[in-house]
């Protein structure tokens, strides 16, 4: 009975790579998953806590609470409240721009990988495609009429590096998806925090509109296409 390391062999000099996009893409899903989880959880709760705060009046509390929160959202809380005694436009300004920082760095490495879902198929395609061209040499060069057995053991040897290329980039697909779908989240309570200070201040008129007539969202475009990427 052939182990996985007798099928890795198998499959010839492209399997490293496969190998390293292995590698590389459970550090990143790992990496990231231990980011998210020092965001906490909650980040609705912890808003709401921050406008009771400011209705009533202790600002000063409220940027304490922002202060003491890892989550990005708590970011943009703390710099919208740095610069509430600046111009409306300037702290519209360094919100936006914090609000950017931030969702840069909770995108970090996503398109990594994007990459390595896109390029793992290919390079196991690309695998198969040698490992055929080397199997109908060899059928060429035997004498006589060649065995079904011997054109079979080539293309089964062939097919192996599709078959890891398809293991390494589901995952890293599946990781991309969920993990953009949370930095998603994050960019649309960053933009709902900015709102509900924005009318806790000023009810009747937001320092977004007092700017640009319109709320400016922090994100330009929440749903990215992964094809953007290949």
């Amino acid at each position: 009975m052939e182990t996985l390391m007798d099928y890795f062999i198998r499959g010839g000099e492209l399997m490293w790579v496969l190998l390293a996009f292995s590698v590389v893409g459970a550090a990143v899903i790992v990496e990231r998953a231990v980011v998210y989880l020092s965001y906490g959880f909650g980040a609705d709760r912890w808003l709401d806590r921050v406008l009771v705060e400011m209705e009533a009046g202790r600002t000063p509390e409220a940027l304490q609470m922002a202060r003491s929160s890892r989550h990005p959202v708590a970011r943009v809380v703390q710099v919208y409240l740095e610069n509430l005694e600046r111009p409306a436009k300037v702290r519209v300004d360094n919100v936006k721009r914090e609000g950017s920082l931030v969702l840069e760095s909770v995108e970090k490495r996503l398109r990594v990988l994007a990459s390595i879902a896109h390029l793992s198929p290919l390079v196991g395609l690309l695998g198969t495609v040698l490992g055929m061209v080397v199997a109908f040499a060899s059928i060429e060069t035997l004498a006589g009429a060649p065995k079904p057995s011997d054109l079979a053991g080539g293309i089964w040897e062939a097919l192996l590096t599709t078959v890891f290329g398809l293991v390494v980039a589901i995952p890293c697909m599946a990781a991309y998806h969920a993990y953009e779908s949370h930095a998603d989240k994050i960019a649309r309570r960053m933009e709902l925090a900015v709102t509900a200070l924005d009318d806790a201040l000023q009810p009747t008129c937001s320092s977004v509109c007092a700017v640009s007539g319109k709320t400016m969202p922090l994100r330009a475009e929440a749903g990215r296409d992964m094809n953007s990427v290949a």
